[in-house]
This record gives C-alpha cells, structure tokens and sequence, in this order.
C-alpha cells in the first residue's frame, strides 16, 4: 500500500518501492492535474543519487508525458531544493522530485511539491492515495523516453545556475569575500557538492570536500547530518583549522553544522543562530515558525525582539503553510531543515549554509561566540533525543497507550498542559517540555526532551521511554 508521510511516500526498494508504484503515483498525479486542469502549467522532475532514482525519475516522467503533460526532466542528480526552486520559477502547480532524503540506503521515494515550491500538504497527499486505491496497471499511461523527448514532450533542463545564482544574490557575498573563510563540506555521499561548493568559493572561500563521490550505501552511515554520522568532519574541522564544517543529508535539503572547535552544533541552535543574526545584526523583521519538536528558545528570541513565534506539527508543509500565513521571517525544525523569507518555500540545506557563512562573515565572531552571545541574553536549554524501534504488532498497543488512554509518566515536574495534536507533547511550568510521536517518514517512535541542562533533558527523556517499555 502507497502511503504518504510526512516527507512524502517513502519505502523499501524491491518490497514497495518497484518500477509498477512509482509509475501509480505518476498516475495518479497526471490525474489529478487533468482533473484540476493544470496540465498546461507544466511538470518538473529530478532525482536525487540514491540507488534507482535516475531510472526511477525516467520511469515517473514517462507516465505524466504520456497522459499529456510537458515534463521538465533534470538530467542529473541534484538537491530537492533545485526541484522546489523550478517549480516556483516556471509557475508549476505540481512537481516531484525522487528521493528518501535521509532514511537508510535500502529505501527511495517520492516527494511531491505545489504551486510555488512548496512540499505538498495532507489535501493533495490524500487525493494521490485515493486515486491510486482505484488505479490498476491497466490504467497507467507510459511513453518510452526517448521517444517522449525526441517528440518534445520531455525536455531536459539543467537550473543549477540558476538555482546558485539566486543564492549568490540573495547573501551578502562581497562580505563573505572579505573573511578569507575555511570551509570543510561533507556532502554524505549525496548531491549538495556542486550548488553549495558553487556558492562559497563564489565568495572565495578555501573549500575541501569529503565523502563525496558515488556510493550507495552512504559509506555504510544514515545520511542523515548528526553528531555521530558526522564524526569525521568534525575530527578534520578541529585539527586542520577551518572556520565552520558543513554536513548535508542525501537530498541536501537539511543541514548539519559543525563549529571551529570540532563541536556539533544542534539544528535547534542552528535556527537560534540565523534568526537572531538576521533580527539583531541585519535589523529584518518577522515571526519564526518552528514545529512541536523544536527549540522553545526560538520563543524568547522573537519575544525580545517584538515578534511572534508559531508552533505547528511536524512535516515541513505545516512551516511553509503557517510562514506564507504571517509573513514569516524564518521556519525550521529540530530535525536540521530550514527556509528564509524570499526564499524557497521548502528547507533548503544549501541556502541555510551559505547563510551562516555570511552570518560569520558579516559579524566577524565564530560560531562558538556567537552561540555564547545568544545564551547569555536568553539562557540555555538542551534537547534530548531518542528514536526507539517497535515491532509492528506493537505499534497498535504504544497507540493506544499514548492517544487513546493517554497515559503519562509521574514526572516531577509540574505539568502546565498536555497536548495531542501531533504526539503527546507534555508542558512543564518550569519551561521545559517531553514529547512522544510516531515518525511519518520511518517506522520509529520519537521522543526529544528540552529541559534546562544535559542531564536534567535525559532523565525526562528516558522516564518517558521507560514509560512506553522502549
């Protein structure tokens, strides 16, 4: 069964994700384009360097072109954050891009975006699953390739430069080119090298590069940025000198950063670090949107500066949604994706990069310095976090137990409320809060605890997980 989540459909290769699916879900959009009547705006696709997704791309664009719909196809792999920026720029309604962004190597899937470069919200992601619900292999319309292009209804395109350059424009790069900046790129095996190695030296920076190059096991690593996949940019980082590491997941569409000491700097502090340098230091204005499982310090910020922050759930189409509502500054997550105002719609892990190099640039202070700036105006909080596997027969029974009869730990903490709407997310009085939801991309149970020290965040964090028995 084709499901949809958070991040878009995402499945096991050979089990769920085959040639016959993918070409379902191209089917099912076509459909839902014809039915809308905007098959005349166009359709954009890309792929990203996982296994399959150069034939899974072809096999997806044969679909719409036969059902009649033009079809940009970039013919080479790229960040997610390029498809969202070409839909935008050619008033696309619908595009999609192939990828699992950062689950293991085993799976691929599909991301679907909307008018603007937006990822596509729970409306559209239901209409594509009931549409596929009454679809056989008999209804799918496929156009070999070649054919497609030679008949022009396939065109291959290449945004990269347009892609960069709107970044280049956007950042303040003659200050960048003053700093004289090492950087150290750690791409994971996926596809940021080009657009954010592009940028930077754009801006004269010393740039080296690891993990780069064809390897679909991701050298045997999640691609996913943390401060355990990223071991060794931050050992080179420390010990060779550079002013700032940058990881990137598979799609390049979130970030990981590590600071001129070597340490891993948490996607929360991340956003903490863009949004008060673009208050405080460029004197912009706005609201920051953030989800249920991100930083409440976000909230003192905006505070301090006369601005309001938004909580919404998890899934970046709630971000982009809620920004495009107030006129958003800046949204992000925990999980290390983020948009400016200006921008893109969608998180965009080469942008927020290439922003922070002009944030050290501009002010002149480190990473370190700047996060020791922050916490000084507003305190510190730490985040704990914890993924927990289940076998499916006992995902029925932690359901239960956390929305229906709605138990919660004995915590020593005062509770001020207790909220459902994604998880079960626990507020204390003292400022801190627990928060147990199921994963829309993987088949985990997340749990993050932001409590005012380490220890204090990992107790609460595993009295809740000895709660559910993880």
């Amino acid at each position: 069964m084709i499901q949809f989540g958070t991040g878009g459909w995402r499945a096991f290769i050979g089990e769920e994700f085959t040639k016959d699916n993918v070409r379902l879900v191209a089917q099912a959009l076509s459909n839902i384009m014809i039915n809308e009547q905007v098959q005349n705006k166009g359709f954009v696709i890309g792929y990203d360097r996982r296994f399959l997704s150069d034939k899974a791309g072809k096999w997806f664009a044969e679909v719409v072109a036969a059902n009649g719909i033009k079809v940009s196809f970039i013919d080479k792999f790229v960040p997610t954050p390029i498809v969202m920026f070409q839909t935008k720029e050619m008033g696309c309604i619908y595009s999609a891009c192939i990828t699992a962004s950062h689950n293991p190597a085993d799976y691929n899937g599909v991301k679907v975006f909307i008018e603007g470069g937006r990822d596509a919200d729970e409306i559209i992601t239901q209409k594509i699953e009931q549409q596929i619900a009454h679809l056989t292999q008999q209804d799918v319309n496929a156009l070999e390739f070649e054919e497609a292009v030679t008949a022009g209804k396939i065109e291959i395109i290449n945004p990269m430069n347009a892609f960069v350059d709107s970044i280049i424009d956007f950042i303040d790069i003659e200050s960048i080119k003053k700093a004289n900046l090492r950087v150290l790129i750690d791409p994971m095996f996926g596809v940021a090298k080009n657009a954010l190695q592009t940028v930077l030296i754009n801006g004269r920076c010393d740039v080296d590069v690891i993990n780069d190059g064809e390897n679909p096991a991701f050298g045997g690593l999640m691609p996913s940025p943390s401060a355990a996949t990223l071991y060794r940019l931050k050992h080179l980082v420390a010990h060779e000198g550079y002013d700032i590491g940058i990881g990137t997941d598979g799609d390049a569409d979130r970030l990981g950063i590590i600071d001129e000491k070597g340490n891993f700097i948490h996607p929360n502090e991340v956003l903490i670090l863009l949004y008060y340098y673009l208050l405080e230091y460029k004197g912009w204005k706005g609201s920051v949107v953030r989800n249920i499982a991100t930083t409440h310090l976000l909230d003192k910020v905006a505070a301090d500066h006369g601005e309001k922050c938004f909580e919404v759930p998890v899934g970046f189409k709630h971000i982009s949604s809620q920004m495009e509502a107030d006129d958003s500054l800046i949204g992000g997550e925990s999980s290390g994706g983020l948009t400016i105002r200006g921008h893109i719609k969608g998180k965009d892990g080469v942008f927020a990069s290439s922003l922070l190099v002009e944030m050290i640039s501009v002010t002149g202070k480190k990473l370190s310095e700047m996060l020791d700036e922050i916490y000084a105006k507003y305190g510190y909080a730490y985040t704990a976090e914890g993924d927990c596997t289940f076998k499916p027969a006992e995902k029925e029974t932690l359901y239960n137990k956390i929305y229906v009869e709605k138990q919660l730990p004995e915590f020593e903490y005062e509770i001020e409320k207790v909220s459902y709407e994604d998880g079960a997310k626990v507020y204390f009085k003292n400022g801190g809060w627990v928060i147990a939801r199921f994963s829309g991309t993987e088949p985990l149970l997340r749990i993050f605890a932001e409590m005012e020290d380490k220890p204090t965040a990992e107790k609460v964090l595993n009295e809740m997980k000895a709660f559910l028995s993880l």
